[in-house]
């Protein structure tokens, strides 16, 4: 993975997360991604602290992190996580909501969280924030039903995190570039294929704007401040530069 080209980003869409890797991690069919995405209790850092224990693919990135994140033993005997870290607590923002394929099924369920400095519920809100993945029992791509007929068992064996700095950049993480197909989404065997579906599509503009003033909302030191990234810009896309994106199969991925 050495080997990447310049400006290389790995930017998977939810239903990749939840479809290809979420479910490969459950199913325990890939330990390779592990360097991808790690095992983590995120939980047992705060949240600047967790960056640097990313996978391969996001060391160095400014703007989001991913993690499997294992099940705690008191959830498992039927209480409540425990998202309390040294320096604050994690907050769970509005209700639970499910995620959904391309072809509108129904494949996990995602909660958003914000990180808050001091101790509950007195705590300073910062601009840490999470999405969490949970993947649904059996498989979604075998039935044709929405939400409105379906009844979904989850997963709790592993939860998928991505952990990202919330910014004045615009971009719809939650929905599939368009004219992008599924053939790199658990189907084809290879994850390079899902790390590499935002960048197959390079005629996608991305809305951004300034990115603000990023504060932790807190009091404490410079390490509770998120990384600063500039601002976001869309670059004008040349045949070289086309070309260049097209030949990541030639990559030495060992």
């Amino acid at each position: 993975m050495d080997n990447l080209p310049l400006g290389f980003r790995f930017y998977p869409t939810e239903e990749e997360l939840i479809t290809f890797y979420l479910r490969n991690k459950l199913q325990g069919t890939r330990p390779d991604l592990d360097r991808v995405i790690p095992v983590l209790d995120i939980y047992e850092m705060d949240p600047w602290q967790l960056p640097q224990f990313a996978g391969e693919l996001c060391r160095g990135n400014p703007e989001q992190w991913f993690f499997f994140t294992p099940r705690q033993a008191r959830e498992a005997r039927g209480g409540r996580p425990n998202r309390i870290t040294s320096a604050g607590y994690w907050k769970v923002t509005g209700s639970p909501g499910y995620s959904y394929s391309s072809g509108n099924q129904i494949i996990g369920m995602k909660k958003t969280m914000v990180f808050y400095k001091g101790k509950a519920p007195s705590g300073k809100k910062t601009e840490w924030k999470m999405n969490e993945y949970r993947a649904i029992l059996g498989d979604s791509t075998s039935s044709t039903s929405t939400a409105t007929t379906l009844n979904p068992i989850l997963r709790h064996e592993y939860s998928l995190c991505r952990l990202f700095v919330g910014s004045g950049c615009l971009r719809a993480f939650d929905r599939r570039p368009s004219g992008a197909t599924d053939s790199g989404v658990g189907t084809s065997g290879s994850w390079e294929m899902a790390t590499i579906t935002h960048h197959q599509n390079p005629t996608k503009v991305e809305k951004s704007s300034s990115r603000k003033s990023l504060s932790s909302g807190g009091t404490g030191g410079d390490d509770s401040h998120p990384p600063q990234t500039g601002e976001c810009a869309d670059w004008p896309m040349t045949d070289d530069d086309l070309q260049a994106l097209l030949e990541w199969g030639d990559l030495n991925w060992d």
